[in-house]
Order: C-alpha cells, then structure tokens, then sequence
C-alpha cells in the first residue's frame, strides 16, 4: 500500500492568513457596531415620534398647545425622552394667522443626541 503524500504547510500561507483575518475581522465588528447602533436609533425614533404624537395631541385637546415653552421629560423603559414645544407664525399664509406648533423629542443613543420633530396647524386664538 503507498504511503500518503502528506504535503507541508507552508510558512507564507499561514501568514498570509493570519493577516487576511486581522484585516476583516476589525472591519466586520465595525459593521456589526453601526449596523447595532442603526437599529437602536431607529426604534428610539419611533418611540420618540409616538411620544410626540401624544403630547401634541394632548396638548391640543386640552387646549395648551397655544402656549410656549412648554418642557416635560417622559420615561419608556428606563429611557429618557425630553421634550419642548415651540410655536412660530405660520408664513406660507400671513392672511390665515394661523401658527405653527412643534413638538421637539430629544433622545441619546450612545452618548449622542438625536431628535424627532412634529408639527401641525393651529388656528388663530379666539378672543
């Protein structure tokens, strides 16, 4: 029976390698970071959007929304979502005198800041 030819490893190839995997192994755990990073913002954002959308409407139904400088801070999760309103002349109509109110929602992800913003009409004060 012949004897199997066992072929030597060569020195080069394993180099070769070992310096293909310090190269992609930095690379793919970068991109396994901001893909991570991505998607955390991404459902802070809707979180953020769906408390906007609540304090806006509730603010309007209670007929706050005219008044400025509002602040509140809401809690989801253990997370902290601030927000602010601000109301500014509407001036694509200056006839109308409606106003524009914007509800701000700041929100961190990673030591940074991010920011949804929500807007709608409001007709002049009633006097």
């Amino acid at each position: 029976m012949p004897e199997p030819v066992h072929k030597p490893v060569m020195l080069a190839e394993v180099l070769a390698a070992m310096l293909f995997l310090v190269i992609v192994i930095p690379v793919a755990m970068q991109g396994l970071h901001v893909a991570s990073m991505a998607g955390e913002v991404g459902q802070r954002k809707m979180v953020a959007a769906r408390i906007g959308n609540k304090v806006l409407n509730e603010l309007k139904v209670t007929g706050q929304l005219q008044n400025t400088s509002q602040r509140g801070v809401v809690q989801d999760r253990g997370l902290t979502y601030r927000w602010s309103v601000n109301n500014e002349p509407w001036t694509e109509d200056t006839l109308s005198q409606m106003t524009v109110a914007t509800v701000t929602v700041i929100y961190m992800v990673q030591g940074k800041s991010y920011e949804v913003k929500l807007s709608t009409l409001q007709p002049p004060v009633q006097q």
